[in-house]
């Protein structure tokens, strides 16, 4: 599953793409320069159940840990992620 990363200014995403169009998307907006907040998690209906929107959350904490960034999950979606997986609370502001 490629996952593509788009950031402009202090706002950004990761999304999949298929036939040209987003499929699944997370975005986020970064507080300063070492903190993302997660504020959105959308999966299109023909890719639930697979695991899409765990693999977007998946892909933020391996571009925090790159960067030595924390995350705040705002989104939903994302704070039941990270609660229900310890080995990100290295990252989880």
């Amino acid at each position: 599953m490629d996952i593509k990363h788009k950031q402009q200014d202090h706002k950004g995403e990761f999304f999949i793409e298929r036939d040209g169009s987003k499929k699944a998307h997370m975005t986020y907006s970064m507080a300063g320069a070492d903190k993302m907040i997660i504020d959105h998690t959308e999966v299109a209906d023909e890719l639930r159940g697979q695991g899409v929107g765990e693999k977007l959350v998946e892909r933020s904490v391996k571009y925090a840990r790159e960067r030595d960034i924390k995350i705040l999950p705002l989104c939903a979606f994302a704070n039941a992620v990270f609660k229900k997986t310890d080995s990100y609370n290295d990252v989880l502001a």
